[in-house]
């Protein structure tokens, strides 16, 4: 049997799974694509597989698409919304993750106690209160994008600074007493140092973020809504009637609210596992 690059044997089991959950998993997204170049009246009559036999596409749905609704606003939207709330939780949360490492203050382990208790705290009990405070009779910003980078800074800030936290605690704190001895500022050791090795685990964390933020529902449509700043997927959401007109639009739609998170992803995939894994050893 042959080995890996670390030098462990391949697992047979392994080696069938993998296979199989990609082959499963890209169905149902190759179909999507499929359909999305398929009129109304075919994707009613016959399955998407139909397609790949008579060659029967169209590029109505996309034409369509752009002239007829609002998906590139709400594309541009949801660009506006996702690159803000994924710099804005890395930029504190890695700032906290090097004092909680490298700085010592009274209470230290308390807060970070505290702050990853928070990840356990359903998102939604925060949602009336933020209403209220951000609403007419608070701040009077909700249906601006800094409501929404607001709300998913602080829902993301807990994992961010868990995941940041574990991971510079495995560097070698050698490199910071060095810098210190130097004459070096803790804001001069992060940037030229720490931030730097942590590379690794901020892309990780930016890729997971990126994905739940552009991905998000909830949250777009309660603190945006469905007005002229409504993101991608609260266009979608609205996209289809009641009678199901529209529907031939909601495929090509959802397929392109797939490529830009898909460029991300395969993007930092390779930070990803090395990012989340580098810390769970110690920390």
């Amino acid at each position: 049997m042959s080995t890996m690059k670390d030098g462990r044997r391949r697992s047979p089991l392994a080696m069938i799974t993998m296979p199989v959950m990609v082959i499963l998993w890209t169905i149902p997204t190759l179909g999507l694509l499929v359909t999305s170049f398929r009129t109304r009246e075919a994707a009613a009559s016959s399955g998407w597989w139909a397609s790949l036999l008579d060659g029967a596409f169209t590029l109505d749905n996309y034409r369509e698409l752009f002239e007829t609704t609002s998906m590139g606003s709400s594309l541009l939207n949801s660009v506006v919304v996702a690159v803000p709330a994924t710099v804005l939780p890395i930029m504190f949360a890695a700032f906290a993750a090097y004092a909680f490492t490298f700085m010592n203050f009274p209470g230290k382990d308390l807060l970070f106690i505290l702050i990853v208790a928070l990840m356990v705290v359903p998102i939604q009990v925060a949602f009336q209160p933020m209403l209220n405070l951000l609403g007419p009779n608070g701040l009077g910003i909700n249906g601006e994008f800094v409501a929404v980078w607001l709300m998913h800074t602080a829902f993301g800030m807990p994992l961010a600074v868990y995941t940041l936290r574990n991971y510079m605690a495995t560097l070698p704190g050698s490199v910071v007493e060095s810098a210190k001895i130097d004459g070096a500022s803790h804001f001069q050791t992060f940037w030229t140092l720490v931030a730097p090795m942590s590379s690794p685990a901020i892309a990780a964390f930016a890729t997971l973020q990126f994905l739940w933020v552009w991905n998000d529902l909830l949250i777009a449509k309660l603190f945006l809504g469905g007005g002229a700043n409504k993101t991608i997927i609260v266009d979608l959401q609205q996209m289809i009637g009641t009678q199901g007109q529209g529907e031939e639009l909601l495929t090509a739609g959802a397929f392109i609210s797939m490529v830009v998170p898909m460029i991300v992803f395969f993007s930092l995939q390779r930070f990803l596992v090395r990012g989340m894994t580098s810390g769970s050893v110690k920390g």
